[in-house]
């Protein structure tokens, strides 16, 4: 009796580590929550210009440029694993108020883009956006702030492997998805199992230009912990950002403070 509940427990076991292995994408992009827009930058009185872009393997994905008067430079902003644009004008209306541009661009298979996410296609996403801010937009490389939050912080230490830039900021990032993984499911074999990476913790020190880091002690889905490490990992300049609140609510232009913090920051980084 004993002996085949074993069985029966194990090869259970084994057929939920399959299950992880095949299906752990739906354990890292949630595309289907939230997945229409519901609002415009107009709703923060800015103006906008809908974006279309084709990346290296034919899929479209659709973005907003919101252009800054007497713009200083332009922000990539990358967002999270759920969303969409749409629930991203914040950053567009706080980098317009510091004086830059935005590109906010949805990933395939978010929002009204194309295709369905993987790792390697937000990379692609990412590298179609530079490439709309350098070709179309005429940005020099060293105008470009790249701004990835949460699971886009993996997104945007790829981009900044590739290409010079102004600067990095990086908010709510963990050190890798399989060393969260592992934190969330320690009954699970995670780093044996993982397939997707976004290796933050390797990346940051390879990475020349300035970087921020801003992390909340409160978020209760990546640990501030992963902030401390990856700040620890990069090279000067760099600078940490304690933030407030859960992981969905310590965004930076929730407070003036820490949008003021981000322009003394930028300021530096300009002036470099």
């Amino acid at each position: 009796m004993l002996w085949s509940l074993l069985i029966s427990l194990t090869i259970a076991y084994g057929v939920l580590l399959a299950l992880v292995y095949v299906f752990q994408s739906r354990l890292v992009y949630f595309p289907q929550m939230a997945r229409e827009l519901t609002e415009t930058p107009r709703a923060a009185g800015l103006d906008f210009e809908e974006v279309r872009l084709d990346t290296a393997d034919r899929e479209t994905l659709h973005g907003w440029w919101v252009p800054a008067q007497a713009a200083r430079g332009a922000a990539l902003v990358l967002h999270g694993n759920a969303g969409n644009i749409s629930h991203r004008i914040g950053y567009a209306a706080m980098f317009s108020r510091l004086g830059y541009s935005t590109l906010l661009l949805d990933y395939r298979g978010y929002g009204r883009s194309s295709g369905s996410p993987s790792e390697e296609g937000t990379y692609r996403d990412a590298e179609a956006a530079w490439q709309h801010l350098i070709e179309a937009r005429r940005l020099a490389p060293q105008d470009i702030v790249l701004y990835g939050e949460s699971l886009g912080a993996g997104v945007a230490t790829w981009l900044a492997l590739k290409h010079p830039l102004r600067a990095l900021a990086l908010a709510s990032a963990f050190t890798s998805v399989p060393d969260l993984g592992a934190q969330v499911y320690p009954w699970l074999p995670v780093r044996r199992l993982a397939r997707i990476k976004y290796n933050n913790l390797e990346r940051l020190p390879r990475i020349a230009a300035p970087v921020l880091i801003a992390h909340s002690r409160d978020d209760d889905i990546i640990p501030f912990s992963h902030g401390e490490a990856l700040f620890a990992a990069a090279h000067e300049p760099k600078q940490f950002l304690v933030l407030s609140g859960g992981h969905n609510d310590s965004f930076l232009f929730a407070r003036p403070e820490w949008a003021a913090q981000l322009s003394a920051f930028l300021e530096r980084a300009a002036a470099k």
